[in-house]
């Protein structure tokens, strides 16, 4: 775990000038920031196994899987294990393979994430989605939790839609041209804005 990422607290104080929600949700949330484990691996298994699932399920899912590598998420130790033994977790064929399919891209550097720095948000998620069971929103997690990116919006969320019909009196979901607004608004800091709505309708901050 890492502290918060540089920008955070200019951050903060841009948005809180910038909109009134988002003042209040930066005072009301002050128990932490965006953090990173720097483990793309890791992160990228954790966004393959909660894909289309509850959060209570995915924690479920991911703790078995977890045991089942001896508590060590590596590419090494994931590819030794079988689809079967990974499936027994409680994932899908397609996540199962999604995930062996990746530890043998990152050991025979077919993937490579080192990478994905020099890149724009737009080129990182093309490179990430090209894996399998990686579409735009796990890329985007991935550019939030691991890259800590400062401009991530990620629309494909389910929680953020919710957040965002919540705490602006929004239908669901909220209207196109309205989050397109709120994208102008909170950039280049888009992702704070997502991070601090996702802590409003959750208990506990989010972490890929």
């Amino acid at each position: 775990m890492s502290k918060a990422p540089k920008y955070w607290a200019k951050a903060k104080k841009i948005l809180s000038k910038r909109d009134k929600v988002m003042r209040k949700l930066i005072l009301n949330y002050k128990d932490g920031n965006l953090i990173t484990r720097n483990d793309v691996f890791f992160s990228l298994c954790k966004s393959i196994i909660g894909q289309q699932i509850s959060v209570a399920a995915a924690n479920s899912v991911f703790l078995k899987f977890k045991k089942k590598c001896n508590n060590k998420i590596n590419a090494k130790t994931v590819n030794k294990l079988s689809l079967s033994s990974l499936k027994s977790c409680g994932l899908s064929r397609q996540k199962a393979r999604g995930i062996k399919d990746l530890a043998k891209k990152i050991l025979n550097k077919t993937f490579k994430p080192g990478l994905i720095k020099e890149m724009t948000d737009e080129e990182a998620i093309e490179y990430l989605s090209d894996l399998r069971q990686i579409g735009r929103w796990s890329a985007e997690m991935i550019l939030l939790f691991t890259f800590n990116r400062s401009n991530i919006w990620p629309l494909q969320d389910i929680g953020l839609l919710r957040a965002i019909s919540n705490n602006y009196n929004k239908k669901y979901f909220p209207p196109k041209n309205f989050l397109d607004k709120l994208k102008k608004k909170f950039t280049p800091y888009c992702s704070v804005a997502t991070w601090y709505l996702w802590r409003s309708i959750d208990n506990e901050p989010i972490q890929y």
